[in-house]
């Protein structure tokens, strides 16, 4: 069922730095490992829209509406810009207690889930990725397909955890360096910037 190659592919794109992980690294980092495991479920769960999506085939709609993909993708773009304009205002500023108020981790979990929610090439990435590994004698291709999912979150999960926990390990040499502190949280929201002007700017 689970092929080397599915596995290997899935380990490629999970590795591969992208806004979730940037998001969850740099929570971890300012934040703390708490925050990152919130993090790092926010945008795991923001993975299951797209993954329904492309099981179902309702993705294919983004793929031929021109309108429905630049609005999806206007959107996100839009937010990542928020992202990286309220972390260069912040700056400097970013505290966190160890002892979090569930509050404060269910904000950082909506942020996550938002983060890749509102990324449109994740459909149309999954639409393409998931039936290249499910054998075409298979009795039940939909629930292949989920198992598939599954397996692409779980891994998801768990790397995005061990993303956050190793910034995590650096953070104490990070919260002595006032000046690193106000450059790394720069270099982020500079990142958030970049990456969605390259969302708005990026052809269907």
């Amino acid at each position: 069922m689970f092929s080397t190659e599915f596995l290997i592919t899935s380990l490629v794109v999970v590795l591969v730095p992208g806004t979730g992980v940037i998001y969850t690294v740099s929570t971890g980092l300012f934040l703390g490992w708490r925050a990152s495991i919130a993090a790092a479920v926010g945008c795991t769960a923001g993975i299951i829209p797209h993954l329904t999506a492309s099981i179902l085939g309702l993705s294919a709609i983004l793929h031929v509406s021109a309108v429905a993909f630049q609005a999806v993708k206007f959107a996100g773009a839009a937010y990542l810009l928020y992202l990286a304009w309220s972390m260069w205002r912040e700056t400097g500023a970013l505290k966190f207690n160890s002892s979090s108020t569930s509050k404060g981790l269910w904000q950082i979990v909506m942020r996550g889930f938002l983060i890749n929610i509102l990324n449109p090439k994740l459909s149309i990435f999954f639409l393409a990725f998931l039936p290249l590994f499910v054998s075409p004698d298979t009795s039940s291709p939909m629930f292949d397909m989920f198992l598939l999912s599954a397996l692409f979150m779980t891994m998801t999960l768990v790397i995005f955890i061990l993303y956050g926990i190793s910034a995590n390990g650096v953070r104490r040499y990070v919260v002595n360096s006032p000046r690193l502190i106000v450059w790394l949280q720069r270099s982020f929201a500079a990142t958030f910037a970049a990456l969605g002007i390259k969302l708005a700017l990026t052809e269907q």
